[in-house]
């Protein structure tokens, strides 16, 4: 039995403070996703409610925030550097970056949550000044340890005014994957705009919320990511700052993100194409209504009933199963199944932080890699389904006869 903890319930919308009523999906208790527990340590996991809602104003997906971000934060085992996957796809946009914004040698480039300072590590290398915020003190010293100047603190206005102070403003401002874990989006974006030199971008790639709903993608809910935006959601609350989106690219990444480059208002730069076209996109799938939001929970329920029938078939044809994968997705995804030690011997994890660990709440041991070919596993069920390229690749052929389960974009065996 898990210890439930106390929620701090969402009461309005972060984006616009409308009175939140409208339940998008109710995925029951859940652990916090990233708080790995050692193997051997007592349990119970504590758990939370993970709810999330949709404003019937802006539409902006939100849940529940039942923990602060320091007491998520501060101490945080992912590491974007043990995928090939994402460290081709960060060096890829440092030369798109370079290219397309004309980037001098005396350009400054900071990145919010820069992590172990793998994407900025392209920039320095290719002679630019560069910064990294990075809150998580332990994943920041790893990138100072690297050559990568990194400040350990949560950005927001006030870490702005200090950049800007020692540093001037930033001519190109980088936030992957960051902007769904921030509570308080005004402070963050107006930190954004007081960095921003006035002819400065920013990027900011995120899950694309039109993907979450086509394909039913309820894993990537947890409660470290906030917020869950669309291109309009995204588009309004920069919007309030001043900050306008003059590109988009639609991108494979998490499957199926946005990188949105975007500028002060009034700036030199003119709307692409792309901008219209994805917000066509989204009005024919149905995002400016509230239709394609309420039927979400129900698609979800019919996801998790068809998975756990799949596991369960291939155990009473007595196959043997372990997993590939510990992202904080797979957290929500065992949890809220059911699925545990009883139908998973185990996963691995190539990250060596998360190894000798336990997912929390199913408590489904992480090892390495390397046990795999001890396992005698019939069936990998891939839990970190988005590197699904990158695992095939490295596992494929090394058990004779082994096959693989995805669940994303659809229930199959490979």
């Amino acid at each position: 039995m898990s210890t439930i903890g106390s929620p701090r319930p969402v009461a309005v919308c972060r984006a616009c403070s409308e009175v939140l009523t409208n339940v998008f999906v109710d995925l029951g208790l859940s652990p916090i996703a990233n708080n790995l527990p050692l193997a051997g340590t007592a349990g119970p996991d504590a758990v939370y409610p993970l709810k999330a809602w949709y404003c019937s104003r802006c539409l902006l997906v939100q849940v529940e925030e039942v923990q602060a971000p320091s007491e998520i934060f501060s101490d945080y085992l992912y590491l974007s550097s043990y995928s090939s996957t994402w460290l081709e796809h960060v060096a890829s946009y440092a030369s798109l970056a370079i290219q397309r914004l004309g980037l001098s040698r005396n350009s400054f480039v900071v990145e919010l949550a820069s992590n172990d300072g793998h994407l900025l590590r392209n920039f320095q290398q290719a002679g630019f000044r560069v910064l990294g915020v990075e809150p998580a003190a332990n994943v920041a010293e790893l990138a100072m340890e690297g050559g990568v100047p990194t400040t350990a603190e949560f950005f927001g206005v006030r870490v702005a005014e200090q950049i800007r102070s020692a540093d001037g403003h930033a001519d190109l401002v980088v936030a992957n994957n960051v902007l769904a874990h921030v509570p308080d989006l005004h402070d963050f974006i107006e930190g954004i705009r007081l960095l921003l030199a006035p002819a400065g971008t920013v990027t900011v790639e995120f899950p694309h919320l039109l993907h979450l709903i086509e394909l039913g993608q309820f894993d990537t809910i947890y409660h470290e990511h906030f917020s869950y935006f669309s291109f309009r959601s995204a588009e309004y609350v920069f919007s309030c700052h001043g900050l306008m989106v003059y590109h988009v690219e639609e991108l494979p990444t998490h499957g199926g993100s946005l990188r949105l480059w975007l500028s002060h208002t009034g700036g030199d730069a003119a709307p692409t194409d792309a901008v219209g076209r994805l917000r066509r996109t989204e009005r024919e799938f149905g995002l400016d209504a509230e239709g394609a939001y309420s039927a979400f929970a129900g698609r979800v329920e019919n996801l998790r009933d068809r998975l756990c029938d799949t596991t369960a078939s291939l155990k009473a044809d007595g196959k043997r199963l372990v997993a590939y994968g510990a992202p904080a997705k797979a957290s929500t995804l065992l949890n809220y199944c059911g699925i545990g030690p009883e139908t998973l011997d185990f996963t691995m994890d190539a990250n060596p932080y998360k190894q000798g660990r336990l997912i929390p709440g199913v408590r489904v041991p992480i090892r390495s890699p390397a046990a795999f070919e001890e396992s005698d596993a019939d069936v990998v069920f891939v839990l970190a389904w988005n590197l699904r390229r990158e695992i095939l690749s490295a596992l494929a052929g090394r058990v004779p006869g082994t096959r693989f389960l995805f669940h994303q974009p659809a229930i199959e065996l490979v």
